[in-house]
């Protein structure tokens, strides 16, 4: 692996593959400040995104060993990026520049307001199966042939233990 500096971050790039390795704390910089996303968009011209290939290959962490996991960037970019949680991320050629034009196209508000949105939906049904559960109204059929119908009586124990 080849240091490779953007500002005053230091990145490790494969001359193999030209993927980049980027620490946790590196990533999140990238990820917070306009002036390094920036340098990242003006920096050195992004390596071609490699192939994809049908079988998914995990990777080990570059630090720990560790199989990483896989995850879409901000749970709507398409960037499937290999990330030790403690020790940063494996970027394949092309990704870093992908990450940061969905971070300056507004993708991570994007995102962030889609999680919003789909705890408030689950605040809702909750709310409305518990009405269901006090008033002691019956499940519409598709939510009993949806497992709900358990749920519900486990739910009505509970508001009685209470």
């Amino acid at each position: 692996m080849a240091a490779l500096a953007i500002n005053d971050l230091t990145l490790l790039e494969c001359p193999a593959c030209d993927g980049v390795w980027v620490g946790a704390t590196e990533f999140d910089r990238i990820c917070a400040e306009h002036e390094t996303q920036a340098a990242v968009l003006n920096g050195k011209a992004p390596a071609a995104p490699s192939v994809r290939r049908s079988q998914i290959r995990y990777r080990p962490c570059v630090m720990c060993g560790k199989m990483m996991n896989r995850l879409n960037f901000g749970r709507l970019s398409g960037i499937v990026i290999d990330l030790c949680r403690g020790h940063g991320a494996f970027l394949d050629p092309g990704e870093l520049h992908a990450i940061v034009s969905f971070i300056t196209a507004g993708g991570l508000d994007r995102a962030r307001q889609r999680e919003k949105d789909d705890l408030e939906e689950e605040r809702h049904r909750l709310a409305l199966l518990k009405s269901q559960v006090e008033s002691g109204t019956r499940l519409p059929e598709w939510q009993e042939r949806a497992g709900l119908h358990d749920t519900l009586l486990n739910l009505r124990r509970l508001l009685k233990e209470e």
